[in-house]
């Protein structure tokens, strides 16, 4: 069985409320032997901590949402920096731009995700970055901000263009693959997957949304990270052994912590 990581997904959100020890299960038997569930705002920090205290396969990350920036108090890089102590806390964010539905609060966004790369940049823990809507103005932080000091990121579920894709992997960052990438409509989204080194391939879910076929149209669950691996493996021409093994070394170059953690 495929060895996978679900480098992304919502594990505290009221979807898992009912059957969240089946859906690890699931995954387990899917063979995604690793999750790391996103925090979206500091408010609900302590459900997902919970949550991967509770689960030996699962870590977290934490962050404020770029939908959320201008609604929940702006969070501080000494904030951000505490919850990093945390031994399953594994990445920064999501941060990033959301011009698609909050381009409204676009300042307060850039705030924010500023304050993220800060945190980042000082701890070396990925930045997890959420951009739709917005690629001129996220190319243009990206570049700056690495020129004032160097982080390591990863574009979540990407589907931005080409030029930002570029940009990002010239930068040493990783494109992440989610259900997107298996809609019949997403050619782009994958033609632009095939132009990016394998190496810098991540697979994830951002369950609850964007389930893969044959689950479209219903909840996603990290078990599904099994059906955008087998895209991806399609895409880059490979074995899904091989895709799924590579993506696994991947996730552990960039999530060090994650790689590096063992049961007490």
């Amino acid at each position: 069985m495929p060895r996978i990581v679900d480098s992304h997904c919502h594990l505290d959100f009221p979807d898992f409320d009912d059957d969240l020890d089946q859906v690890i299960a699931n995954a387990q038997a899917a063979g995604v032997e690793r999750m790391v569930t996103i925090c979206t705002k500091l408010s609900a920090l302590d459900k997902v901590r919970g949550i991967a205290e509770a689960y030996a396969p699962v870590f977290f990350a934490a962050g404020t949402h770029p939908m959320s920036a201008a609604s929940e108090p702006m969070v501080s890089v000494e904030e951000l920096l505490a919850v990093t102590q945390h031994p399953k806390m594994v990445g920064i964010g999501e941060t990033g731009l959301d011009y698609y539905y909050t381009s409204e609060s676009a300042e307060a966004q850039k705030q924010s995700l500023a304050i993220h790369i800060e945190a980042a940049r000082q701890t070396q823990l990925p930045l997890i970055i959420h951009s739709r809507a917005a690629d001129d103005d996220m190319t243009d932080i990206l570049q700056t901000e690495m020129a004032n000091g160097a982080f390591p990121l990863v574009m979540h579920c990407f589907s931005s263009g080409p030029a930002l894709a570029k940009t990002a992997l010239e930068l040493g960052g990783y494109l992440s693959m989610s259900g997107v990438a298996t809609f019949k409509k997403a050619q782009e989204v994958r033609d632009i997957f095939a132009t990016a080194p394998v190496e810098r391939i991540l697979v994830e879910t951002d369950a609850p949304y964007l389930a893969p076929p044959p689950h479209r149209g219903r909840r996603n669950e990290p078990a599904y990270t099994a059906h955008t691996a087998q895209v991806g493996a399609d895409v880059f021409g490979m074995e899904l052994d091989d895709f799924a093994a590579q993506t696994t070394d991947n996730f552990d170059r960039l999530f060090k912590k994650a790689a590096a953690w063992r049961p007490a």
